[in-house]
């Protein structure tokens, strides 16, 4: 089976998330995509995060109809934090059948030479890029493991469903019906 790891803080998780995440399951020859909660990025703070069981079930309850994808907490378990190639290695420990995929945007593409062993990355595994218009691809996108796909995109960031939140402006439409359902009765961000 092969599946795509969609990481993310998903702080919360919102309708462009889910856009990528079911294009990715549905257009191309991946057969499901798991949308990975980290816990802790190495390269974002931890003091905007709301608790990592919290952003988990938004992202359950956001894709408990489709069967496509699956909400993952496989980091939870990991050392924090959380480095893409120690996931890898840890999950191809864990599910040895399973082919993993990596989707990133093409601003995180221009970016993973920076990343903890990235070669290694790239040699053992095939990366799923979406164009993001105001990001550079960088050198790597001719990189035979890399793949460029055209996903529709909006043009939306979890800080700014947050910062509605707080300011007592709508949500609606920005996420998932079950997410803005939940969130409006919710203390969570605000």
């Amino acid at each position: 089976m092969k599946t795509g790891l969609f990481f993310g803080s998903f702080n919360p998780i919102h309708v462009g998330h889910l856009i990528i995440a079911n294009f990715m399951a549905t257009q191309t020859d991946l057969d499901e995509v798991w949308i990975v909660v980290t816990p802790q990025n190495p390269h974002k703070e931890r003091k905007t995060l709301a608790k990592d069981h919290d952003r988990l079930h938004l992202v359950r309850i956001a894709i408990e109809n489709n069967p496509v994808l699956k909400a993952s907490r496989i980091e939870f378990e990991l050392p924090k934090p959380s480095y893409t190639i120690d996931t890898l290695a840890y999950l191809k420990e864990k599910y040895p059948a399973r082919e993993f995929v990596l989707i990133m945007g093409s601003d995180n593409l221009g970016n993973l030479h920076k990343w903890k062993n990235y070669e290694k990355i790239l040699s053992d595994h095939a990366i799923y890029v979406y164009r993001r218009p105001a990001y550079e691809e960088g050198a790597l996108a001719k990189h035979p493991s890399i793949s460029i796909y055209e996903a529709p995109l909006m043009n939306i960031s979890a800080s700014y469903i947050r910062a509605c939140i707080k300011n007592n402006h709508s949500i609606q439409y920005l996420v998932s019906p079950e997410v803005f359902e939940y969130l409006d009765s919710s203390t969570m961000y605000k």
